[in-house]
Order: structure tokens, then sequence, then C-alpha cells
């Protein structure tokens, strides 16, 4: 299971992800720079290096063909993962997968800055601001203004209440960023070769056509959650556990 960010962790896809551990085991980290495996700054934390992170791990547990189920950059991981060692990718999951190109990824910086702009959001700020919340409870104030900074992601705005609270590791996120360059990803996953499936929202802020093309080179299916936007397994929780269960492998 790779986790979203880059520079996050694992606890929130929790308790969602967790409903897919029906017959099978899910294998959870926390990705080099974020959550509970932090480095020190002079440390390379670049795609190059979790990609060696994934098969170091893969080693040690003596995975040598395993199943990705990855998530929002996740997703991007498995893919470099998979382009750079296409023998070892048994399956591949990918939920609201990251730009697969440089073009889209600003495409969609654009998208959730215009998002963060809905009146709703808005309003809900202005309403915190005057609330007094910050003094009489600074951990729920912290909270809420934790939901009102990821509202854009979501179909519905109050959606993002549902969402596990996570941090992202700035310096992690800007390292892994930079590192892709002016990228596109697309070119070489013909090659993994390996049965494949893509689950994204019809409101997330990525474009649509990312999806699209990465799941044509993949030859997968594309499955569009219509009431989602990028956290499918907030927004129709169900549906997604449904789609991904008929296609994960059972132990």
């Amino acid at each position: 299971m790779l986790h979203g960010g880059p520079g996050a962790h694992h606890d929130y896809l929790l308790p969602q992800y967790d409903l897919l551990a029906t017959a099978r085991r899910l294998r959870y980290y926390d990705q080099r720079g974020g959550g509970q495996s932090p480095v020190r700054r002079d440390v390379r934390v670049g795609w190059q290096e979790h990609v060696a992170d994934l098969v170091a791990l893969l080693d040690r547990w003596e995975l040598q063909h395993a199943t990705l189920l990855g998530y929002s950059w996740g997703g991007l991981l498995a893919l470099l993962f998979g382009a750079e060692h296409p023998g070892r990718v048994a399956r591949l999951a990918l939920v609201a997968p990251a730009a697969a190109s440089r073009k889209e990824r600003d495409e969609f910086e654009r998208r959730f800055a215009e998002r963060s702009r809905d009146p709703r959001i808005i309003t809900a700020r202005e309403a915190l601001q005057a609330s007094g919340l910050r003094e009489r409870d600074p951990e729920a104030h912290r909270h809420r203004l934790f939901e009102l900074s990821v509202a854009p992601y979501f179909r519905d705005p109050a959606t993002a209440s549902r969402l596990t609270p996570f941090r992202i590791t700035g310096h992690t996120q800007d390292a892994v960023w930079a590192s892709l360059g002016d990228y596109d990803v697309t070119e070489r996953l013909p090659a993994i070769g390996a049965p494949a499936i893509v689950l994204i929202g019809r409101h997330d802020p990525i474009p649509l056509t990312s999806a699209e093309r990465v799941a044509r080179a993949l030859s997968a299916p594309l499955v569009i959650l219509e009431q989602s936007g990028h956290a499918p397994h907030v927004e129709q929780t169900e549906r997604f556990v449904a789609v991904l269960d008929a296609f994960l492998p059972r132990a």
C-alpha cells in the first residue's frame, strides 16, 4: 500500500483502506521523509530513492512479485516503480493517481487554487476566524483548519471532515517533485505488462485526461466514481471497496 503526499504518512488512509483486508494482507509503510520515517535534510528524498526503498522492502518481505495499491502520489510511485522494475509487479491498482506529467500537474495546481476560492470554503474560513475557537480550543481549531485546507479535493467540501487528518513534510514534497523535472511517465508504462486498474473520482481536481492516458498505456479499465473527488475511499466508500475487492488477489 503506497500512500500519497509526497511527504505524508499512511494513517490518513485509515480506516477505509483496512476494509480491503478481507482474505488478504495489506502492508503499509511510511515513505522516506514523512510520518514515522523522518530523515535528515541532507538525505536525498527524490523519486529514485522512493523506488529504491520499495525494492528494499519487497526484498525484506521476500516478495519477488508484488501487488501494488497506490493512492494519489502513491499511484505515481507505483508507476515509477513498475517502469524501473516491470518484472516485479504482479498487479497494479491505482486510486486517484497523481498527474502523469508535469503539464497535467500544473493544471491540477491551477484547478486546486480555483477550488480554494469556492464561496462555501471562503464562508467557512471567515466563520472559523470569527468563532473564537482558536482561543477556546486550539486543537479543534487546528483540526478545522486542516479540513478547510483539503476541502478543494472533495466534490462536496463538507465531506473533508470525514478524512483522517495528516501532515505533509514540505521538504520531502518539494524534493520529490523537483526530482521528477519535466516528467511524463506514460511512454514507459506498456512495458509493465501486469493486470491493472485505475479508479478515479469524476470531480478530482487532477485532470481526468491524466488517468485516461495512464489506463490506455496500461491496457487497464478506468473506473470513474461519479460522486467523488480526490478521495473515493472517503466519498464513496462502498463503491471503492467493491471495485478493488473484485480486482485485488486474495490469500
